[in-house]
């Protein structure tokens, strides 16, 4: 195994043809511990979870994604913009490479959930959503249509107090990759963004049932609960498989 890549606020240069671009926005990060034999099961060939202060991390992220573009087209209208929440654990695989894991993603655009779960296998799920801002706070609520139909309901106060020089802000929200398999074989897919512009936020409430589903039992409120205005992201080509 390679030496692990340092954890970056500032993206790496990003490797090959860009593919994908995107805007994250109104975002909230909700973060738990999780130890790392309670979730090793879930990590593809060729990775493993990534720790930080001794123990591996789920975290539970809330936007609206907006101007969805597959290069070289134009923005999508429509099935372009639309509220997200993932399910997400943290990777590092044997040629040192940092990334994430996603274990759920809902969005409401029936044809982008299909759409990504065809060509990037990845797990999205469609789900009815909505996100609303309610006097100094922001309301974030989802429904799968599938299966169980796990629901989520968070609301976050953003504060206007930055986090800055904060080494695990850095180690969970700096992810310049993520892990999937195609094909059979575990890929790693770069992305970019400039560096998140991060504050601390407040957790009013929290009525969530897609931790669970996603096989992750967390207990109590989360450690970490962080806010960002959002970033813009452009993801390229999946490199070579894991070694």
């Amino acid at each position: 195994m390679g030496a692990v890549d340092p954890i970056r606020p500032v993206a790496p240069p990003l490797t090959g043809r860009v593919i994908l671009t995107q805007q994250w926005q109104r975002v909230s990060i909700l973060h738990w511990r999780v130890p790392s034999d309670r979730i090793a099961r879930f990590f593809p060939a060729g990775t493993r979870p990534d720790e930080f202060d001794g123990s591996s991390w789920v975290g539970l992220v809330a936007f609206w994604m907006a101007r969805f573009r597959v290069v070289p087209g134009p923005a999508l209208p429509y099935i372009g913009d639309f509220p997200e929440t993932n399910v997400r654990l943290y990777t590092v695989d044997d040629n040192g490479r940092r990334g994430v894991l996603f274990r759920s993603l809902e969005a409401s655009r029936a044809l982008t959930v299909l759409g990504a779960r065809t060509f990037m296998n990845v797990p999205y799920q469609w789900a009815r959503m909505s996100l609303d801002r309610v006097g100094d706070t922001l309301d974030y609520r989802s429904t799968r249509l599938t299966g169980a139909r796990p629901s989520s309901h968070i609301v976050v106060r953003p504060s206007s107090d930055p986090v800055e020089h904060d080494t695990l802000a850095d180690f969970l929200t700096a992810r310049w990759g993520m892990h999937t398999v195609i094909g059979g074989r575990t890929r790693f897919v770069p992305n970019d963004h400039e560096t998140w512009p991060l504050r601390r936020a407040s957790l009013t409430s929290l009525d969530d049932e897609l931790v669970a589903a996603a096989g992750i039992p967390v207990a109590g409120p989360p450690e970490s609960v962080l806010y960002s205005p959002g970033v813009h992201a452009r993801f390229a080509m999946p490199l070579p498989p894991v070694r």
